[in-house]
């Protein structure tokens, strides 16, 4: 065995059938772990019924996306841990060729399986992630042909909705900051990955299907606006040194005011300030200054690297 599926779940029992009879039909053998925070739906007794097999790691309260899978990958026994959303369905064969991709270079840290819509099979909910010089995260493919998407390459992160991580390399960098609580962890953890020179790769031919916003409801809402915005700027600030975060102020600068303007006309404008101001302080609170990855001048060229990534991210969406 190489995987281990860790499953982070919240209120999410109407999703857990389908989610876990599709791992249960995987082609390699897998351990499965569900860490549940703190659901009132009955999600863990009913676990606890229908699939015994299921390790259970339960808290009393939601304690966020990136405690719940430290916790999972922590008691996790294998090389491999397979970080998956709970609204989700597996193709059989996805986690053979996940591990396959992995193989292929010891320097591989994550590699992302191809997302697709639950409700329209046909078209990419995501096919990695890119991060750009304006602080943007896309989506690779987002509404785009599934067909379009086939080759395996590399990319700035991938989704930890659907994620192959090395469990030895997560040791090595420091797991998931669980000052962001929800959102963008996972390209801070691309990001913090290649300050140490590791890469992130997908696999088109490893499929997951998601339903989408399963724990949130909606593409856009207060909590995620606040929260992918408030860990926007800690990621930026935590990743870059300060001559970089001064190279890159314009374009960020231009970023924040497009974005702002962007959720004033959604109706979100003064929640995204909120996020921005509370970035801002996570930031510059003790808290946040201590997980500020140091500058090492071995890792000079991995900042070169990652550099030309945000500049040609600005012009790079699919």
């Amino acid at each position: 065995m190489k995987t281990t599926v860790v499953i982070p779940n919240y209120n999410g029992k109407h999703f857990l059938q389908d989610c876990l009879d599709s791992l249960l039909q995987s082609t390699v053998e897998i351990a499965v772990i569900v860490v549940d925070n703190g659901s009132t739906d009955g999600s863990v007794s009913w676990i606890q019924e229908h699939f015994p097999q299921v390790k259970l790691i339960c808290f009393s309260e939601n304690k966020g996306f990136c405690t719940a899978v430290n916790t999972g990958i922590e008691a996790a026994a294998t090389p491999y841990v397979f970080l998956l959303n709970n609204d989700t369905k597996t193709d059989r064969f996805c986690l053979e060729r996940l591990e396959r991709a992995m193989e292929a270079d010891e320097k591989i840290f994550s590699v992302g399986a191809k997302m697709l819509s639950m409700k329209e099979p046909e078209l990419v909910d995501t096919a990695g992630d890119l991060y750009s010089a304006f602080g943007w995260a896309y989506a690779i493919g987002k509404g785009r042909p599934s067909s379009n998407y086939t080759a395996p390459k590399r990319v700035f992160s991938n989704c930890a909705g659907a994620a192959l991580y090395r469990k030895a390399h997560l040791e090595q960098i420091g797991g998931f900051d669980e000052l962001h609580f929800a959102y963008l962890e996972d390209v801070d953890i691309g990001y913090r990955a290649q300050i140490f020179g590791l890469k992130n790769v997908t696999e088109p031919a490893a499929v997951v299907y998601h339903a989408g916003s399963g724990s949130t409801g909606s593409r856009y809402n207060a909590f995620k606006v606040t929260h992918s915005s408030r860990n926007n700027i800690y990621l930026i600030y935590k990743n870059m040194p300060l001559l970089q975060l001064i190279l890159n102020l314009p374009f960020l600068l231009a970023g924040f005011l497009m974005k702002q303007l962007f959720f004033m006309k959604k109706g979100f404008g003064a929640t995204y300030a909120k996020g921005i101001r509370a970035g801002i302080c996570l930031s510059a609170s003790k808290e946040g200054r201590a997980h500020k990855v140091p500058f090492a001048g071995r890792n000079l060229l991995h900042y070169c690297s990652l550099q030309l990534q945000l500049w040609v991210n600005l012009f790079r969406r699919v």
